[in-house]
């Protein structure tokens, strides 16, 4: 990532982490609440036990608080980044910089920002009061005639004719009061906005002189010091996703956001932009937020015995912040509506077949994120899970849908047909009234109702087609397993990859929306997250606050089911759901190779790669997996020389080929060869340890761990891909491609071990021992702009939670 070499060398000695509060014996172990969620009575069980605690750092003592941290450079230059209070805001600028393509492109990015939103509010107020629009559709004569009448008359309208003259147009403008009411907010906004982006930019050319002056320079000659001996990996983490950290737990624990069960649609969970704005103020950075600043706890969220006080007062916060919602909402509707269509209508009129494609939705981004993710990895993986989640919902067809899909087309193409046909023959047509409304609006039925209707000749899997998406975001729901071709479960994903007109349609609910959760909903939950935010946060020496899932800790946060057994002390309440622990753990060691887990977490790695070596040991090879799986590649896969997808269709295939008798059974190995035991030969043969890492980058490749074996030695990339890619942008792909098949490998592990004892599953198309035909399931062929197997951007609002970050960082 290119942070990590500010302290030297990067892997001190780790302690234990002793997570706080620590729990031993009490109720919690047992107790199972009767709504099924068990955590939550574990959590009242234990709600008035234990206190906050804080972690000490066995090498060296340090100050009572961070406002006496300092961050220096040893020698040589002494410039602005000599003193350093707030190290949270220091690194986050750090990685977005180097995100966004350096000052250049940050600061044209601002600018175009204030100049957009100027450019909305003024066209919008010239709309209002500067068209005669009775002039303009023709409604009134307009005498065109000079004065002198030595001109004729002319019949034709011009854009001219039909524009105000100034000052008659600024008079309508003081006419009107609430107009002159949105101006003057829009204008109090926008100098808001500048001050910030001024501030912003200077901030960021201290970055700059940063990134020149001192990452330039080796570090022996300018080594940073944060009261530690050294800056690990994880320590840079905590203090760039501190608050990212928080939600990806309270939404792995369903505590965030609300979910709703509304007639007809079922469980429905909504979370937009403005609410997740709304819940940050909350919580993070706000007046009267639960942190006191960046990387701080108010001292009374730290005490059992201020919870009640401390939740009344939440809940009074998050009425009034939903009062102050309510009493702006008109305004931020307005600014939503004007926002969506000067953005969407021209693409919409283009290519109307865009609001079908589909989007990851912002609940999925936190559902799906690991501990520890930042945003261009997590982007990264979810782009790679884009296509195949895109062929998984496609698969979904509605016989009752597509009749009136067709049906419609038919009808709507007929009479489109003929007015094409009219204007081909006579131009003249056009300029009859609403003809051309009514041709742009039957070409967008015509293409909506093409895009309900399936292709009848594509085969679709969809169980294989869903364990593809889960080798690429890592996480399913357990009762997603074996039921891909439900219903239920197409609903379930579509929470998490929601079409891109229904996230339109919830950013423009959500002005209405917003005020009505934060009034009615979200105070029932403000004890259960205060008790969140005391139960699970720990202090860390030079890091300050944090939320302790984000320590990675399995003896503190592992699950059982998860292979976790006798290595965890984490009561129900303290566990992961969904494996999340034992997963960011693999995805954060394999991302960051030269890291030193605590010794826990070292176990538990160690233990995996053991019981990986002991599966690939009774599996054939994985050169013969690779060469047999190219029919399986083929039938899984769009392109089966693509790096990592053809290597995963290969291990999911596996089974499949077994099964159906197309690769002969090797009688040296006792069981068919299951998706696991095909993920585990692979990844033996990749030969990359994750714990006991290299402490340190060879001299003659910075940055590049030794251990890790070169993509020229393994099996994932054909020689023509090794040509065209540079060595980082290969290891990222190898790292890709094994951390997928650690996530199909664990799943699949996690699975048998449910199953209990007896005849164990290997693989989604065998279970018990007896071979299932697969589920096959005619789809409806993709749409234009998913055959791209891409994202369609459609401008407008950010479509990923990232945009607002910088915002939150300079609020407080």
């Amino acid at each position: 990532m290119g942070l990590v070499g500010l302290g030297g060398s990067s892997v001190p000695s780790r302690h234990p982490h002793c997570q706080g509060p620590r729990r031993t014996g009490g109720p919690c172990a047992a107790v199972a609440g009767a709504d099924g969620r068990p955590w939550q009575a574990a959590r009242r069980a234990m709600a008035a036990q234990g206190e906050y605690r804080r972690l000490e750092d066995f090498e060296e003592d340090s100050p009572p608080g961070e406002e006496e941290l300092l961050v220096h450079v040893t020698e040589g230059l002494q410039d602005s980044w000599h003193h350093i209070k707030n190290l949270d805001n220091f690194f986050t600028k750090i990685y977005h910089f180097h995100q966004k393509n350096g000052f250049a492109c940050m600061m044209l990015s601002d600018i175009f920002e204030l100049v957009q939103f100027l450019f909305v509010v003024t066209f919008t107020t010239f709309l209002l009061c500067c068209v005669e629009y009775d002039v303009l559709f023709a409604n009134r004569p307009l005498n065109h005639s000079h004065a002198g009448g030595a001109a004729p008359d002319r019949s034709k309208v011009t854009l001219p004719d039909a524009v105000l003259p100034a000052l008659q147009c600024a008079q309508r403008i003081r006419a009107s009061g609430w107009i002159i009411f949105l101006l003057v907010m829009a204008a109090v906004f926008w100098l808001y906005r500048l001050v910030k982006v001024l501030c912003g930019l200077l901030s960021y050319w201290e970055i700059r002189a940063f990134y020149i002056k001192a990452l330039n320079i080796p570090s022996r000659r300018q080594q940073m010091c944060v009261h530690k001996r050294e800056l690990t990996e994880l320590d840079i983490y905590h203090r760039i996703l501190r608050f990212k950290n928080y939600m990806v737990a309270m939404v792995n624990k369903s505590l965030l956001p609300v979910r709703f069960h509304l007639p007809l649609l079922g469980s429905v969970v909504f979370l937009t932009q403005g609410l997740k704005y709304n819940l940050e103020l909350l919580l993070f950075w706000g007046p009267g937020s639960l942190f006191q600043n960046k990387w701080s706890l108010r001292p009374q969220c730290k005490r059992a015995g201020a919870r009640q006080e401390l939740a009344q007062r939440l809940a009074r916060a998050m009425v009034l912040l939903g009062l102050a919602n309510l009493l702006l909402c008109p305004c931020v509707l307005v600014w939503q509506l004007l926002y969506a269509f000067f953005s969407y209508a021209e693409v919409i009129k283009r290519e109307p077949s865009s609001l079908g494609a589909r989007r990851w939705s912002l609940y999925g981004r936190h559902y799906l994120r690991h501990f520890n993710e930042l945003n261009h990895e997590l982007q990264a993986r979810l782009s790679r899970g884009y296509k195949p989640a895109t062929k998984y919902m496609n698969s979904f067809t509605s016989p009752l849908l597509t009749v009136l899909a067709k049906n419609v087309g038919f009808f709507a193409g007929s009479i489109l047909a003929v007015l094409i046909v009219l204007t081909v023959y006579d131009e003249d047509v056009l300029t009859v009234q609403h003809i051309l409304t009514a041709i742009t609006l039957l070409g967008l039925v015509v293409t909506l109702a093409r895009s309900f209707i399936p292709d009848e000749h594509t085969v679709w899997c969809p169980e294989q087609l869903l364990q593809r998406v889960l080798a690429h975001v890592h996480y399913m729901p357990d009762h997603w397993q074996g039921n891909a071709s439900r219903s239920e479960t197409r609903s379930e994903m579509a929470q998490l990859f929601q079409y891109k007109a229904v996230f339109i349609l919830e950013e423009l609910l959500s002005p209405i929306l917003t005020p009505l959760i934060l009034i009615f909903a979200l105070p029932a939950r403000a004890l259960d997250i205060v008790d969140f935010f005391r139960n699970f946060t720990v202090e860390v020496v030079g890091v300050g606050d944090i939320c302790s899932f984000a320590q990675l800790d399995v003896r503190n946060h592992g699950n059982p089911q998860w292979l976790s057994a006798g290595q965890t002390e984490a009561s129900v309440y303290q566990q992961a759901e969904n494996g999340k622990t034992e997963l960011s753990l693999m995805h954060f060691a394999i991302t960051n190779p030269r890291w030193q887990p605590p010794p826990p977490s070292e176990l538990f790695l160690s233990q995996l790669k053991e019981k990986v070596q002991q599966d690939a040991a009774a599996t054939p090879p994985a050169q013969r997996i690779l060469a047999e799986g190219a029919l399986g590649t083929s039938l899984l896969s769009d392109d089966s020389a693509a790096a990592p997808d053809g290597l995963l269709a290969s291990v999911l295939a596996r089974p499949i080929l077994s099964a159906s008798g197309l690769v002969s059974r090797d009688r040296r190995f006792a069981q068919p060869c299951s998706t696991a035991s095909a993920a585990a030969s692979v990844l033996a043969s990749l030969a990359s340890p994750l714990p006991g890492r290299a402490r340190g980058p060879p001299a003659d490749s910075p940055g590049c761990p030794t251990d890790r074996r070169l993509p020229e030695e393994s099996l994932l990339l054909s020689e023509s891909r090794l040509r065209s890619l540079s060595r980082s942008a290969l290891l990222s792909e190898v790292a890709s491609a094994e951390m997928s098949l650690h996530a199909i490998y664990l799943h699949e592990l996690h699975q048998q071990q449910q199953q209990g004892p007896g005849p164990q599953a290997v693989g989604v198309w065998v279970a018990a021992g007896t071979p299932n035909p697969p589920s096959v399931t005619t789809g409806s062929a993709a749409r234009a702009s998913q055959a791209q197997h891409r994202e369609m951007p459609l401008g407008g609002w950010a479509e990923e939670e990232e945009e607002e970050e910088e915002e939150e960082e300079t609020s407080s």
